[in-house]
């Protein structure tokens, strides 16, 4: 059975930092691109960044540029979301999704950054 897993979610103050982790099970990590995505209440969920299979390539939304960096442990099966400069707009769940044969989704973890 293949589970993704979101952590390191929370509330945060303008400007401040959080790491997002997202460990896999359950399929040959190395295989897949992984990114994460962000959804808004009223909002569709929108793209954050991609990192390719093996780390060598990494893609970030023009929001997230300069601020955010996708990164990934293949020996741990987890990839990481790191969040500078955070702005009240970041609030949102951000989910994790692994692509390759298959399309898999985790359950998310909830942003918030507000005084």
């Amino acid at each position: 059975q293949v589970r993704l897993v979101e952590s390191g979610g929370g509330l945060v103050q303008p400007g401040g930092s959080l790491t997002l982790s997202c460990a896999a099970s359950g399929l040959i990590f190395n295989l897949y691109a992984m990114s994460w995505y962000r959804q808004s209440p009223g909002k569709e969920r929108e793209l954050v960044g991609t990192i390719t299979s093996r780390g060598t390539t990494t893609n970030t939304a023009d929001s997230a540029k300069g601020r955010f960096t996708i990164s990934r442990d293949n020996a741990k099966s987890t990839v990481y979301l790191q969040m500078n400069n955070l702005k009240p707009e970041d609030t949102a769940i951000y989910y994790c999704k692994a692509t390759f044969a298959q399309i898999y989704w985790g359950q998310g973890t909830q942003v918030t950054v507000s005084t």
